[in-house]
């Protein structure tokens, strides 16, 4: 009896524990956004300077409020279905401990605030950017198109309808592939507001949006994987073992992110000088002291996991100074005017482009070239792995993922990359490069064998680790959806007259994560594309070889024709953008238009001729190796094989007999 009633107490402390937490969180929010409510109000004069109608205060503190909120809520819900995913163990079956378990319900009910709050942003962004009331704003005759005409709040809209979807998912949700699916949708959530943000306008948005970007995802992932150690200690679990040295690689990753991507966005932002004078510069300064205090106090965490909760709370108050510089006016705004190759593009293209240009003057995309840097340093160290336990890798796979990645940045961040956006002739190099030769080159890299071969098994009792979200992600229905040779056909060609011959192209022109989305999509099909045809991994799906030939085969024809189709047209392929841009040294933009359609004609011919060829040499040495395997076997049998077959045709004729 007294065994029953201490049990029941214990139950009882720990609903109790539990409900303490849940109100302390819910008021260190609800402080927060207080505490960002009244930090907007200390600069009232952003929508004057802008020329802009001022909207009413109860606006502008909701605003600022229901901002934090998103942020808060949206980095708790992130961190929480990564520390599910990738932290906690799971079981055999894949699914989730009970720390993972709560781990994945608190991330639903966080990105429930999360979606709620950034619904209400929608309509509340829409009054305080346009100086109307917010009764106006919702009772208008077609609100959507409201939010529609201003970037910002359709960004709300998307963010609140991601995390809705998290949200759902997360009331099922007990593998932990599955919340590692939902943390991929909540960081894509994350997205649309920090690419249509204040750096996303004007000289250099290129690169401010790719620092805004990758800002707003670091910031999440390192606060919310700091609130999901403080609240798996606070329930008795250790930081000990794979989860702290896992979790130590997140929060380093992703706060060198923060604070490097931070400095981008200040140089991009500010002008000499201007930091002291400016609200925006004050909580420029006030942000990068908070910087400072949480790299000392990360310094000091050391390797036991001390100060968590200090360092959480510090993160935390920069959510506030973020959502103040948000509601200010970067001090570059009140300088001088954009040119219209800045406001467009980001910078001006005065010169006509050559191929001394093309080789020598260089613009950096951020977000790709750090993905090739890190792609690179990765597939080295595998290979530096296998070669020192005295395994042999092929010089040509490493010579292959080297120029793949070299051909991707000199797509998009030399010469070619600085003018595709302003010459559709130079954009359809870039194109086929992108499309055509970098994936190619990176399916012969054999990325996902070389991986398999480093890795190794995480271990009962452990989180899974690399070796198993790789191999669950390989072999998941998506991957044999993509890969298979239909659907990856149909994708591969249709990608070409579904964005060129439809208002896409356009929309990617005009906004740079559109043109980022663009260069992705490109790469991700042709990869998908060739992977099971001329890749060295092995693909979900595989066709015998005179099966890859036909649809290599296949794909031919499209490219031609779309080449054949430019060269013909008379209308101007995103003519609006192009006449805007109104460069003075390419009068003819008809012209232009027909020379890249002779590019493309003649850059996907050859490609894929290429490939037929390295298909065809495949074909031929696999053939071989079966033929020395067969030696081999009747060397050891005495060709056992063929004389039983001869045998079964003596007794056919002897039967016949």
């Amino acid at each position: 009896m007294q065994d029953t009633d201490r049990a029941r107490s214990q139950r009882a402390e720990v609903r109790w524990g539990s409900r303490r937490l849940v109100i302390a969180g819910i008021g260190a929010v609800a402080a927060l956004a207080a505490l960002a409510a009244a930090a907007t109000l200390l600069d009232t004069q952003m929508y004057a300077r802008l020329g802009i109608p001022v909207a009413a205060t109860g606006t502008q503190v909701l605003v600022a409020a229901l901002r934090a909120v998103v942020v808060l809520t949206s980095a708790a819900s992130l961190g929480s279905l990564l520390n599910a995913a990738f932290l906690v163990p799971a079981q055999p079956s894949g699914t989730v401990d009970a720390a993972g378990y709560r781990a994945v319900r608190r991330a639903g009910w966080c990105a429930a605030a999360a979606g709620v709050a950034a619904l209400l942003l929608a309509p509340v962004t829409a009054a305080d950017l346009s100086g109307a009331a917010l009764t106006d704003v919702l009772t208008g005759a077609d609100p959507l198109s409201t939010f529609a005409a201003l970037e910002e709040p359709m960004a709300w809209l998307l963010t609140g309808v991601g995390f809705a979807v998290v949200a759902l998912g997360c009331a099922w949700a007990l593998r932990w592939w599955e919340a590692a699916l939902l943390a991929a949708v909540a960081t894509v959530s994350l997205l649309p507001v920090p690419a249509v943000g204040q750096a996303a306008v004007g000289r250099g948005h290129d690169w401010g949006t790719d620092a805004a970007v990758v800002q707003a995802v670091a910031l999440a992932v390192w606060l919310g994987v700091l609130v999901a150690l403080v609240l798996h200690r606070r329930y008795g679990g250790g930081l000990d073992g794979p989860l702290w040295r896992r979790a130590r690689i997140l929060l380093a990753g992703s706060g060198s992110a923060w604070m490097l991507s931070t400095l981008v966005l200040a140089l991009q932002l500010t002008v000499p000088g201007s930091l002291p004078g400016t609200a925006w510069g004050r909580w420029q300064l006030a942000q990068a002291g908070l910087a400072a205090l949480a790299l000392a106090l990360w310094a000091l965490a050391g390797r036991r996991g001390r100060l968590l909760t200090p360092l959480a709370a510090v993160s935390a108050a920069v959510v506030v100074v973020a959502g103040a510089m948000a509601h200010s006016v970067p001090p570059r705004f009140l300088v001088r005017g954009d040119t219209d190759g800045e406001v467009l593009i980001g910078y001006d293209l005065p010169e006509p482009f050559s191929a001394l240009r093309a080789l020598l003057d260089w613009r950096l995309n951020i977000l790709l070239t750090v993905a090739a840097v890190a792609a690179v340093a990765l597939y080295l160290h595998g290979v530096r792995v296998l070669r020192a336990r005295g395994d042999e890798w092929a010089t040509g796979r490493t010579a292959a993922w080297l120029l793949g990645w070299l051909v991707l940045e000199l797509a998009t961040s030399s010469g070619l990359g600085r003018y595709a956006p302003g010459l559709f002739s130079v954009h359809m190099i870039s194109h086929m490069a992108l499309n055509m030769l970098a994936p190619v080159l990176l399916a012969l890299g054999g990325p996902v064998t070389l991986a398999l071969r480093v890795l190794h098994p995480a271990g009962r009792g452990n989180p899974p680790g690399p070796r198993e979200w790789l191999t669950t992600a390989v072999a998941s229905p998506v991957a044999r959806l993509l890969t298979h040779p239909l659907v990856a056909l149909a994708l591969f060609v249709g990608s070409f007259y579904v964005l060129y011959f439809t208002p896409l192209f356009e929309a990617s022109l005009r906004y740079h994560w559109a043109h980022q989305l663009m260069y992705l999509h490109f790469l991700a099909v042709g990869y998908l594309f060739f992977w099971p045809l001329v890749g060295t991994d092995h693909a979900p799906v595989r066709l015998p070889h005179l099966g890859r030939l036909a649809v290599l085969l296949a794909a031919m024809p499209f490219h031609a024709f779309f080449g054949i189709a430019l060269m013909s047209m008379d209308d101007l392929i995103g003519g609006e953008f192009y006449r805007s841009l109104a460069l003075p040294w390419l009068p003819d933009l008809l012209a232009d238009q027909k020379v890249g359609g002779g590019i493309a004609w003649a850059t996907g011919e050859v490609p894929m001729l290429v490939v037929v060829i390295a298909l065809l040499v495949q074909w031929s040495r696999e053939d071989e190796r079966s033929a020395t395997r067969h030696d081999r076997k009747a060397d050891r049998d005495d060709d056992a094989e063929l004389g039983a077959y001869n045998e079964m045709l003596a007794r056919l004729s002897q039967g016949r007999r």
